[in-house]
């Protein structure tokens, strides 16, 4: 193969380890894909030390290896932060899954009732104390009628501004910070 064919490869290959890094963070996949990062690294490590006298294919090659080094830190970063427990996909993630184990360990197994307004509010507010705490936020000064108070009070007037005849709230962490956000119900 020639310069030009290689580095069109490297690009593709690049550009379908984004993807495959992207699918691990998001738990698509479940393995790093460590395999098509050494081959791609192998790619780059070939024209490293070569002179490439097309200005054009080499400008190509030098942006492809500046991209990869990029994303590397962003992986490597991105990596040691899931192993620190401290990604923020993964600590909601965290925080739901021990909160439902709570609930399940305290309630038996029967079919819980349709959602009432009482208990959405409770859910609300139990996913909040648990994304504040796995945030490592206090939680002292949080109290279900708090809660309960702001979704009231926000409730009415989404609903109007979004015509529709209810509205969700969920918890979602956003700079490190827990908050709720609302989602309309159309159905």
């Amino acid at each position: 193969m020639g310069v030009a064919e290689d580095i069109a490869k490297l690009e593709l290959d690049l550009r379908e380890l984004v993807i495959k890094y992207e699918q691990y963070f998001f738990g698509i996949e479940k393995r790093e894909p460590l395999r098509l990062l050494d081959t791609v690294e192998r790619a780059v490590r070939r024209y490293q030390n070569v002179s490439i006298p097309n200005t054009s294919q080499r400008f190509k090659y030098d942006s492809l290896v500046a991209t990869l080094s990029v994303h590397k830190q962003k992986w490597i970063r991105t990596n040691r932060l899931i192993e620190e427990g401290k990604f923020q996909r993964d600590r909601f993630r965290m925080s739901l899954h021990q909160a439902e184990k709570t609930e399940k360990g305290g309630k038996a197994a029967a079919t819980p009732p349709p959602p009432s307004q009482e208990s959405q509010i409770d859910s609300v507010f139990q996913q909040y104390v648990n994304a504040r705490l796995a945030c490592n936020l206090p939680v002292d000064n949080v109290t279900r009628d708090k809660v309960a108070e702001a979704i009231n009070r926000q409730k009415p007037a989404l609903m109007q501004k979004y015509g529709c005849r209810d509205v969700d709230f969920v918890v979602v962490i956003e700079g490190g910070k827990p908050s709720l956000k609302a989602r309309p119900k159309t159905s």
